[in-house]
């Protein structure tokens, strides 16, 4: 019989190898590569690429900034920030085309908004004068010609402001319009119409155009490769990545799906509902009461319904910054209306360049470090030939009067050169 001693070293070899062995295939095996990094270089300005790899290092499962109670968060904006095109405009012109706006209650075009003038609502009611259940825009032209006005351009084809008295911090009516416009119809039905036009607008050339009423629109939307490798490798690396557009909700569930993100991530203008059907008012916000109109899922807006749905905070509070621990790591936008969700990113901050004057001044001026500027991925702009007029009237007042950009600090932004194009 073998001493103790010699089988207490034989196991202690054995447990050894065995360890040597482990270690050599969990090396081999990389499973689901901890460390996922971006994998479109393409369309990708200066370092960004190397940022946003940095950024997904440092903050997901494998990086050296665990977050504290729960996973760290991404947010994007949806409309020219994850896809080329406005997903909204490609849902009204289908609207437009295939008769699906039903006409208002009793026909009171001002039932419609809130904010709605009363030279809109008269221009409205002698273009769309029909009995009929659903308007006939595709066939009636100056009915589809007057909507299309009022939505696209803020105006009457006759050129009278069609909205008026709304908080420019909090609102946009002419986005907020086409959400009440779906009155009557189920969140079901209108994901059926955003479908339908998604199809459409994919299977489109770049560059197409449409004909609704007597004017050609854009006929073609397409998703940016470069933000569904990010929302990918985003997801892979632990993040929670969720969408807030000001896009009616039921629109955006259904584009995006195809970058991944469920409807339960998906954040939009939202309809109060009654018997199962959207109605022509909107859920609201922190101070905001349901029904009240008074604030989307814009500016000021977003920051309130991102604390809201994403991080719990519930009243007043949702509207102001919160601490660190209840922001997200991440933000991507496009324009003006994403200012305030992105200045709460704690981390990094993509912007997409669309010559937008305060997202810009702010993006350039960088003062803390945290802003990356990158071109858009199809049919990027040109240099701006001017400065940025952030000194004077980057920024809009909530009653609509500009002014000059401002830190946080208070010290005024100056003018910026565009730079990245």
């Amino acid at each position: 019989m073998r001493p103790k001693r010699y089988w207490l070293a034989a196991a202690t070899a054995l447990a050894f190898a065995a360890g040597i062995l482990a270690t050599a295939q969990a090396a081999d095996a990389k499973p689901d590569d901890p460390c996922p990094t971006l994998t479109i270089d393409q369309g990708w300005y200066g370092k960004n690429k190397a940022q946003l790899d940095e950024l997904i290092a440092e903050y997901g499962k494998c990086g050296k900034t665990p977050r504290k109670g729960g996973k760290p968060v991404a947010v994007f904006d949806w409309d020219n920030t994850v896809i080329k095109n406005d997903v909204g405009d490609a849902t009204m012109y289908w609207l437009l085309r295939n008769d699906k706006l039903r006409t208002p209650p009793a026909g009171d075009w001002k039932r419609t908004s809130r904010y709605l003038t009363a030279e809109a609502a008269d221009a409205l009611g002698k273009a769309c004068a029909q009995a009929a259940r659903t308007l006939p825009t595709s066939t009636d032209v100056p009915c589809a010609d007057e909507i299309l006005a009022v939505y696209a351009e803020g105006e009457t084809t006759t050129g009278e402001t069609a909205f008026a008295g709304f908080d420019h911090r909090r609102m946009e009516p002419q986005y907020a319009w086409l959400a009440q416009l779906l009155q009557g119809w189920t969140p079901t039905q209108v994901k059926g119409f955003a479908a339908q036009a998604r199809q459409e607008n994919l299977a489109a050339p770049i560059g197409a155009e449409q004909q609704v009423g007597t004017g050609k629109v854009t006929g073609w939307v397409r998703y940016y490769d470069q933000q569904r490798d990010l929302i990918r490798t985003l997801k892979k690396a632990g993040f929670d990545v969720w969408i807030a557009s000001a896009s009616p909700e039921p629109v955006v569930d259904v584009w995006a799906r195809g970058v991944g993100i469920k409807a339960s991530h998906a954040i939009g203008i939202r309809n109060v509902t009654a018997h199962g059907r959207l109605t022509e008012h909107l859920q609201g916000c922190g101070t905001v009461e349901d029904g009240d109109d008074a604030m989307i899922t814009y500016i000021d807006g977003k920051r309130c319904w991102i604390n809201q749905e994403i991080f719990g905070v519930e009243g007043p509070a949702a509207e102001k910054l919160q601490p660190a621990g209840k922001r997200q790591v991440f933000a991507a936008g496009d324009s003006d209306t994403d200012i305030t969700f992105l200045r709460d990113a704690t981390a990094l901050r993509l912007v997409l360049n669309r010559n937008k004057n305060e997202l810009m001044c702010r993006a350039y001026d960088n003062s803390d470090g945290r802003w990356i500027v990158n071109p858009m991925f199809l049919q990027p702009k040109k240099q701006k030939a001017d400065p940025y007029p952030c000194a004077s009237t980057g920024y809009t007042e909530p009653d609509g009067t500009a002014a000059p950009v401002r830190r946080a600090d208070g010290s005024v932004v100056p003018d910026q050169r565009d730079s990245v194009y």
